[in-house]
């Protein structure tokens, strides 16, 4: 059996409060990516939706479903999912022990998703994640 070496999360953030949506451990960083497009694609496609069902693949369990109340955030995580480049930039952060952050916000309710994927090595990514190494979503004018 292969070692779990990575990790990828969906956490969810409103009125100071953090809650987990879900989570998983995967042995390469192909897989966390995976995992993450995936989430990302399901709780954008769920925008006003009833939510796809559970990825059977790996035994991965799918995050909660989100309840945004405007578009922009949806369009963010379908934007950042279907970006090569953004690929290839999370990707090049796994490579190089650091973790791959996406962050998006709901500005109408102050709630903002993060899905990352970082490394097993804590010790790293604590000190990484002092950093701001969150992707921001390019909005119109910038």
């Amino acid at each position: 059996m292969r070692a779990l070496e990575y990790v990828a999360t969906v956490t969810a953030k409103a009125g100071g409060r953090t809650l987990p949506l879900g989570g998983v451990a995967l042995p390469n960083r192909r897989l966390v990516l995976r995992w993450l497009r995936r989430q990302a694609l399901r709780l954008a496609d769920a925008h006003g939706r009833y939510l796809p069902p559970a990825a059977p693949w790996l035994g991965a369990r799918d995050v909660r479903p989100v309840a945004f109340h405007g578009s922009d955030a949806p369009e963010a995580l379908r934007a950042w999912a279907g970006d090569h480049g953004s690929q290839d930039h999370a990707m090049s952060a796994l490579e190089s022990g650091h973790p791959a952050l996406l962050t998006v916000v709901d500005p109408f309710v102050g709630l903002s998703v993060t899905l990352g994927g970082w490394p097993v090595d804590l010790c790293g990514w604590v000190a990484e994640a002092s950093v701001n190494h969150a992707v921001r979503p390019r909005t119109e004018g910038e």
